[in-house]
């Protein structure tokens, strides 16, 4: 791999279960092994970088967010030396590797929290977590998973006193005010620096510590113990990268980046709900009054921005009404509904049409940061929200129109999870095997903007500004560096728009559309008075239509 200190700022991040992604022994679950053989796949498709789900051991009662052991892999996906081959082999590819680094919360079958329930009170090893003799501390904070737990706290019978917990009560928080805590986490994140992973992404990191008068969210010290990380960090592994997920509002968000020296990507979660407000109103708003309203970040960070992933679509980080519209717009089942979000893939939620799919994909490869594309919507898969949790999410990659999608040899009643068989979504007809075969599928629309967004680095590390249009259900911005201008027009109707905007900045320069290569008509070089164009410039745009254009002077 080339050294390059922001290689994050262009890439392109594809999200995966190793579970979910190719059985190579056939036992019904995916090992690295299967996921080293589709390496080609994802090198065609052109991703250039993989943020692998937890694949360390767990009782895998929250998908392997409940750790047991920090430096192993779990024996169902194969062994250690597997990962380190499937490792080698990515970078041989140019692939980069991002892993978790879930370091607020551990299973409570971890050998940790055995130790610490049995040991002394005030111990060091009992001090591992968080505990307390009455469950009314902390009661400031809210509850995450909301349709699951009614406290933060839950009993111990071995330990006699109440434990913390932001998420599953199976999931009891470390205690970073134990300085033991902070040294075994440098401990872990060494050892997997040491073999060579690219980025970790920090699970939950928000929620590291607690202080009584708070919301337990965001505290100082939080901050202050992801600065540490960082320096450690940059002093022995130039060129890797940490990825926070906080999933706050951005004034908090930003915080995580600290002066470019805290994390260097961050998830932002705000953005994500109101792309798909902005398709189903039919309006420009909710996306510019996001990004506006997100305050300018250091030049080494970047903000990683995504449709749909792992979890529920998260409704959070949106007012009460906007909360409402987005369950009557796109969850009308409450089946389809899940802690404070929706449990739906990027295509079902969008009726399966394939213009919104594309629509909100060139949104996602041209709004400022970088894409992270999850598996399986790349070809428009399905869901399952009678699995229950988030499972419906994390059903078997569909590659062929054979047994079990062609995901395992296994029957298929030993599936970790079935197929999808749901008759607009069926493997037989959305998977790889056929929409490789077909240059108008889903799949060979999504490797061309892929490769065209790689041939831009504007589009990772351009400035960004938005451009006046006449028409509020046409967004319009511009990506600039000191090379090139490219101006992104969407129609977020189902009707088709025409606008017209300001270009007087790029008087003299033609509009040449990137996909096709289509010149445009020139931009109106005459200004008014005032120093707006005489003649603003036009456009008309198909439903769900849109245009990316070099503006290249004339």
């Amino acid at each position: 791999m080339t050294t390059n200190p922001l290689w994050y700022k262009n890439a392109i991040i594809y999200e995966l279960s190793v579970r979910a992604f190719a059985d190579s022994n056939g036992d019904g679950i995916g090992d690295f092994v299967g996921l080293t053989q589709k390496l080609d796949y994802l090198q065609e498709l052109g991703v250039t970088a993989l943020w692998l789900l937890p694949f360390f051991p767990s009782p895998l009662r929250d998908d392997g967010y409940d750790i047991s052991h920090y430096t192993s892999v779990n024996s169902i996906y194969g062994t250690l030396d597997d990962f380190k081959t499937f490792l080698q082999a990515a970078h041989q590819r140019g692939i980069r590797v991002i892993i978790e680094l879930i370091i607020n919360h551990t299973s409570d079958q971890h050998p940790w929290f055995e130790r610490a329930r049995r040991a002394p009170e005030g111990s060091l090893e009992r001090d591992f977590y968080v505990w307390s003799d009455t469950p009314e501390k902390y009661s400031d904070t809210r509850i995450i998973f909301q349709d699951f737990e009614t406290s933060n706290w839950s009993w111990d019978g071995i330990a006699k006193a109440f434990y913390w917990h932001r998420f599953y009560h199976h999931q009891p928080d470390l205690n970073y005010d134990n300085p033991a805590v902070r040294q075994a986490v440098f401990e872990v994140l060494d050892f997997w620096m040491e073999l060579g992973v690219d980025g970790l992404r920090l699970d939950a990191v928000p929620y590291l510590y607690e202080r009584e008068g708070t919301n337990c969210e965001n505290l100082p010290e939080t901050h202050e113990y992801l600065k540490s990380l960082r320096s450690h960090i940059d002093h022995k592994y130039p060129d890797r990268m940490l990825l926070a997920e906080a999933n706050q509002w951005a004034e908090d968000a930003v915080k995580y980046y600290g002066d470019g020296d805290e994390c260097h990507m961050n998830f932002h979660f705000p953005l994500m709900p109101r792309l798909f407000m902005s398709l189903r109103m039919e309006d420009s708003l909710p996306i510019v009054d996001i990004l506006q309203h997100t305050p300018p970040i250091p030049d080494n960070c970047q903000w990683a921005i995504f449709l749909r992933n792992h979890d529920e679509l998260t409704l959070e980080m949106v007012t009460d009404e906007d909360r409402d519209y987005m369950y009557n717009a796109y969850a009308q089942d409450p089946a389809m509904r899940v802690n404070v979000g929706i449990r739906r893939r990027l295509a079902p939620l969008l009726g399966n049409d394939r213009r919104q799919v594309e629509l909100l994909n060139s949104l996602l490869f041209s709004l400022p940061g970088t894409p992270v594309i999850y598996y399986g919507d790349e070809i428009g898969m399905g869901d399952n929200v009678y699995l229950g949790d988030r499972n419906g999410v994390r059903t078997p990659m569909q590659w062929s129109s054979d047994r079990n999608a062609g995901f395992s040899r296994a029957a298929s009643q030993r599936l970790y999870f079935p197929v999808i068989v749901d008759a607009e979504y069926h493997y037989v007809t959305t998977n790889v095997e056929v929409q490789s075969a077909n240059q108008y599928s889903l799949l060979s629309w999504m490797k061309q903007i892929i490769a065209l967004r790689k041939q831009f680095s504007v589009f990772g590390s351009g400035d960004f500004k938005f451009l006046p249009s006449s028409n509020h259900k046409i967004l319009a911005f511009v990506r600039a560096d000191e090379q090139i201008n490219v101006l992104v027009v969407a129609n977020l109707s189902a009707a088709a728009q025409t606008a017209t905007f300001d270009l007087s900045l790029f008087a003299n320069h033609v509009p040449t559309e990137m996909f096709g290569q289509t010149e445009f008509p020139a931009i109106n070089a005459k200004l008014a008075p005032d120093g707006t164009a005489d003649a603003p410039y036009s456009l008309t745009l198909a439903p769900y239509g849109f245009y990316w254009f070099v503006l290249n002077p004339t």
